[in-house]
C-alpha cells in the first residue's frame, strides 16, 4: 500500500471535491423545442409558418442586427426555393429536411445547421414524421 501524508490526502480530497460539480453537472446540450399552435406567426407557405422571436444588436462589424426567427414545419411541408435577402444561419431545433440550393441538396436534422447566402436561393422539406423548427439568425448589415 502506498503511504499518504495528511498534506496528500488534504490535496486530493480539495482536488476531488473541485471536481465534483464538473462530473455532477456535465451532461450534452439537449434542445427545448417550442411547442407552436398551428396559427401561430404567419403562414409563408402551405404548411410553414414564420414566428418572429426578437432582434438582437450585433457585435459582428458587417452587421448591425441579427433578427432571429422560427420556421415551423408541418410534416412534409416544403418552403419553396427563394432567393436569400440576407446571408443567414439556420440551426435545426426539431425534426429532418431535405435543404436544396442550386448546385446540391443534403439532409440536415436536430441538432445540424447550414449556412444560406445573400443573393442565393434556398428550399426545405420537412422530410420527418413531426413538426420540424428552422430557427434561423438572418444578419442584417451595416
Amino acid at each position: 500500500m502506498i503511504d499518504m501524508n495528511r498534506r496528500s490526502a488534504l490535496a486530493l480530497g480539495l482536488a476531488a471535491t473541485a471536481a465534483t460539480p464538473l462530473l455532477t453537472f456535465a451532461s450534452p446540450a439537449l434542445s427545448k423545442t417550442k411547442e407552436y399552435g398551428k396559427n401561430d406567426g404567419e403562414e409563408i407557405a402551405p404548411g410553414v409558418r414564420l414566428v418572429k422571436l426578437g432582434t438582437f444588436k450585433s457585435d459582428i462589424p458587417a452587421y448591425k442586427s441579427i433578427d432571429m426567427v422560427d420556421i415551423v414545419f408541418q410534416p412534409g411541408a416544403v418552403a419553396p426555393e427563394t432567393m436569400m435577402d440576407n446571408d443567414m444561419l439556420c440551426y435545426i431545433t426539431a425534426g429532418e429536411f431535405t435543404i436544396k440550393k442550386p448546385d446540391r441538396e443534403f439532409k440536415v436534422k436536430e441538432g445540424e445547421m447550414y449556412a444560406c447566402a445573400k443573393g442565393k436561393t434556398d428550399g426545405a422539406t420537412n422530410t420527418g414524421n413531426g413538426v420540424g423548427i428552422h430557427t434561423i439568425g438572418i444578419l442584417i448589415p451595416a
